[in-house]
């Protein structure tokens, strides 16, 4: 039998940016709060040992155990679901701070565009400039409205950035820090860029330029560009992540505490309400029950769209009849790209997880899309994030991918060769969507979560286009073999492609056609808040994090809002 413990204001279930930065505003505010959170402890101090690629970057020491939960996958309906058993297309995060600890720092804001994309569309191009089968949908709030949390999650992680994107929306203020170094690969991406008119800027990155103190007092480091940032924490203190900022921000008010090792299998629903969640030690196996105020799911998408599926809290999303919100509009992205062989060597072991050059000129609606078979675009970055010898073998296409000759050219070629690529939007299709899996469950006896996924004809479209500007800016680099991406056909969930999945728990203006209202605030429970990447209605052509810390900052003022006033926020 679970035991109930002593209740608080506050309960969030996860404790990554979101989980964190609700914790750190609602307990400045002076609310109790307590976030639960499946994995372990840890702080810089844990990283301070040689960089263990095989560690970190190979068995995923930071991530998800998938021997006690992972997700079923198939593309379509008709197909068979089957569990993904080792880390592939995405790697999730687990413990102290989240994916917010193995990131690589790239911060963007989304676009203007994106927020009103199903209007802005239609008004531009008609309503059928995409078949009804794409669920485009404005988001119920506007670029501008959400501009003072973009800012002010951008001061609290220090993001290092330059105002010269002609395409992005309004700031009301520069970026906190300047820019990170120009090294000579990006002069060499900027200089190609410039030559065929467009318009390079350097990646917003939360690898920090120089040291930095952030209005909470909380100090990030310079970086060092060592090379080792995605899939790894930074020993230095200097890839801003949530257990250097947020967490110890909200544990100096006194009103906070994190339980680790706390795995949440159901949210407690009372009328339009809930009450707590129920967690199981995941050290003893004992049950508790955790009675809150306030209850704000706020771990991986993936996992706050299951909770409220084995919860029953919402009307689960159906493709035959189009009805239901929860588990619509999941979306990934499509990464093409174009690698290119020099003669002269480079440092490309060197770097920072969001050291990069971007060019913008073909993302959003920045660009004609009026004879063209698809919307939105992509950005197009060189990134020099560090090679690792372990992942990185490039040779060229007329080398053999094993024996004396590969080794050769995989040697010759690691400091030779650099890689231009773009990160697409995704569009919301009917048939994209999650759901329970009927036959497979967790080590908890908890089912697990089933994603249906597939490319749709909008997502070749659009690789083809930003393939061919890939390549043109790796000719213009100056690359004596230029190595197109192939065209993709279906989504499989191996290899690694980005961990930037989105949608399941989307936000919006109404009850049909959302789960949650624009402070996050779910329609069917107004104790309940829903916050990350499943809020978005699509993906766009950036990494999600800074949309995702904006969110999370306006959901906290609406938490704030409803302990004072309780009811809807909208």
């Amino acid at each position: 039998m679970a035991k109930t413990l002593e209740k608080v204001d506050v309960v969030t279930v996860g404790v990554g940016w979101s989980g964190g930065i609700i914790g750190a505003e609602c307990a400045k505010a002076g609310m109790k709060v307590l976030g639960l959170e499946r994995g372990n402890e840890r702080s810089t101090e844990d990283f301070l040992m040689v960089h263990d690629e095989f560690r970190y970057a190979i068995r995923y020491d930071l991530m998800q155990d998938l021997s006690k939960e992972t997700i079923t996958f198939r593309n379509t309906r008709k197909m068979r679901a089957l569990p993904m058993r080792h880390m592939g297309s995405f790697l999730l995060g687990e413990g102290l701070g989240g994916a917010g600890t193995h990131w690589n720092g790239m911060t963007y804001r989304f676009l203007p565009y994106d927020f009103q994309i199903k209007s802005m569309t239609e008004k531009k191009y008609g309503k059928d400039k995409l078949s009804k089968d794409y669920l485009l949908k404005d988001w119920g709030i506007t670029y501008d409205e959400l501009e003072p949390y973009f800012d002010k999650f951008e001061k609290t992680a220090g993001i290092s950035g330059e105002d010269t994107n002609p395409f992005w929306g309004k700031r009301s203020s520069d970026y906190p820090n300047p820019p990170m170094k120009k090294t000579p690969l990006l002069k060499k991406f900027e200089k190609a860029s410039n030559s065929l008119g467009y318009d390079p800027f350097m990646v917003p990155s939360a690898n920090l330029s120089q040291s930095y103190e952030n209005p909470d007092g909380e100090t990030i480091a310079a970086c060092q560009y060592c090379g080792f940032c995605e899939r790894f924490g930074c020993e230095y203190g200097a890839k801003t992540s949530p257990e250097i900022t947020v967490v110890p921000t909200a544990r100096k008010t006194g009103n906070y505490d994190v339980r680790f090792h706390a795995n949440v299998i159901e949210v407690l629903k009372q009328g339009n309400k809930v009450t707590g969640v129920k967690y199981i030690d995941r050290q003893t196996g004992e049950e508790f029950i955790q009675p809150a105020d306030v209850v704000v799911l706020t771990s991986y998408m993936m996992n706050n769209a299951k909770l409220l599926m084995v919860s029953n809290i919402g009307e689960q999303y159906n493709p035959e009849t189009g009805k239901g919100t929860l588990g619509k509009n999941y979306c990934y992205q499509i990464e093409p790209g174009t690698t290119g062989f020099f003669d002269e060597q480079m440092n490309t072991f060197m770097g920072a997880g969001s050291l990069g050059m971007t060019i913008d000129n073909f993302n959003g609606d920045n660009f004609d899309h009026s004879n063209l078979d698809f919307i939105h675009g992509a950005s197009i970055s060189l990134t020099q994030t560090g090679n690792r010898p372990i992942l990185t073998n490039p040779v060229p296409p007329d080398v053999p991918v094993w024996g004396a000759e590969f080794k050769k050219s995989s040697i010759e070629n690691f400091t030779r060769t650099l890689s231009v690529f773009g990160q697409g939007a995704s569009m919301p299709h009917k048939e994209n969507f999650m759901s329970l899996d009927p036959k497979y469950k967790d080590v908890y006896g908890v089912p697990l979560l089933q994603l249906t996924y597939n490319f749709t004809e909008q997502d070749r479209n659009l690789h083809k286009f930003i393939t061919d500007k890939t390549a043109e800016v790796m000719k213009e680099m100056g690359a004596k073999t230029v190595m197109a991406g192939n065209p993709i056909t279906d989504y499989d969930i191996v290899p690694y492609q980005s961990t930037h999945n989105t949608g399941g728990t989307i936000m919006g203006a109404n009850p049909e056609d959302s789960v949650v209202n624009n402070y996050l605030q779910h329609w069917d429970a107004e104790n309940l808040f829903v916050v990350g990447a499943g809020n978005f209605n699509h993906n766009s052509g950036y990494n999600p994090t800074g949309t995702v810390g904006a969110l999370a900052y306006r959901a906290a003022e609406g938490i704030i809002k409803y302990s004072k006033a309780g009811g809807s926020l909208v």
